[in-house]
């Protein structure tokens, strides 16, 4: 990890500048453009500070700290990963990208990169089926677009992809052409948890070390309903990878096909399961932590109980988790 450093940090002027980076979703593509095409010039990085919203959504991501789909404007999730850095390094939990935050937050490797389609990633593309019983009859549920296996690799938002690359006919791409990405990927998180903690207002879960120091940070959907909000201490009892989901008719009552089958089904696993890439039960019959289909959905939209994460970090947090692990649930 780069450590602060004096030479070359920016000025006042620059750090202002830096505040007001994407001030509109309108205004990200020319700088976009700008980067993707640095991006291309390996050879000539230098580590430094981070000086964009989009660097900052890139290297929290990098060093555990999801602020959700990467889009490159500032929003409540990129704040909150903004304070839960903060909190680990001591610093005032302004959730702004500051200077003294900046000083700290060093970009490791360039923003963005140029990643050439292998035929692997067109494999196994297939729409996902529109009704319960046609998913349940599917091998897996896999992605159903190159667009959306490409977004959820990168940590990306689909739309973010769009605008990152501009006249680019996601349907029409071949192996050996060539898209502009956010160079982020799998996070592997070095330290062993100690607790999960889910702090419900806030709609953010934290897994903490046995010094209290935050191993990941990422934001969270809760239960629609506040009765079907658990409190209190919980345990991790079961993990399970690449899980299928039972769709059980009783607890969507608002599904008409789910009143017209009257049984449940056995869904396939894959990233548009329900349930996502992983799936963490808990000591309370029906809850527990999983990933989701819908990763732009997380934290601003609620579940029917569980706690709903993007599956990039709900597959980070299983690396994390083990059996009896404490999941701490807050107001």
């Amino acid at each position: 990890m780069f450590g602060p450093a004096r030479a070359g940090f920016p000025s006042a002027a620059e750090t202002a500048t830096a505040r007001s980076v994407f001030p509109t979703r309108q205004s990200v593509v020319a700088l976009l453009c700008a980067v993707a095409g640095a991006a291309q010039e390996p050879a000539a990085w230098e580590p430094r500070p981070v000086s964009t919203v989009l660097e900052a959504q890139v290297e929290l991501h990098r060093r555990g700290f999801s602020c959700g789909a990467i889009d490159g404007v500032a929003g409540g999730q990129t704040a909150a990963a903004l304070r839960a850095f903060q909190r680990a390094r001591g610093l005032g939990e302004s959730g702004a990208l500051d200077a003294a935050t900046r000083e700290y937050l060093w970009l490791t490797a360039a923003a963005l990169k140029v990643r050439t389609l292998m035929p692997e990633d067109f494999s196994g593309l297939r729409p996902l089926p529109a009704t319960w019983l046609e998913k349940s009859l599917e091998p897996d549920l896999a992605h159903a677009s190159l667009l959306e296996r490409i977004a959820e690799q990168h940590r990306a938002g689909v739309n973010f992809l769009r605008r990152l690359n501009p006249g680019t006919d996601w349907d029409a791409l071949e192996p050996g052409a060539t898209v502009s990405v956010p160079a982020v990927g799998p996070v592997a998180i070095a330290g062993r948890a100690a607790q999960i903690t889910i702090r419900l207002e806030a709609r953010e879960l934290e897994a903490i070390d046995a010094e209290g120091r935050v191993l990941l940070h990422c934001p969270v959907s809760i239960a629609r309903k506040v009765e079907k909000r658990p409190s209190g201490e919980l345990q991790v009892i079961v993990i399970v990878r690449e899980p299928n989901y039972t769709f059980d008719p009783e607890v969507f009552p608002e599904s008409e096909e789910g009143r017209e089958l009257g049984r449940r089904l056995i869904i396939p696993p894959g990233p548009n399961n329900p349930v996502g890439r992983a799936w963490i039960g808990l000591n309370l019959p029906g809850y527990g932590i999983h990933g989701t289909p819908d990763p732009e959905k997380v934290g601003r939209t609620e579940s029917h109980g569980c706690f709903r994460l993007a599956n990039w970090d709900a597959v980070t947090l299983l690396n994390l988790a083990r059996v009896g692990l404490v999941v701490r649930v807050e107001p």
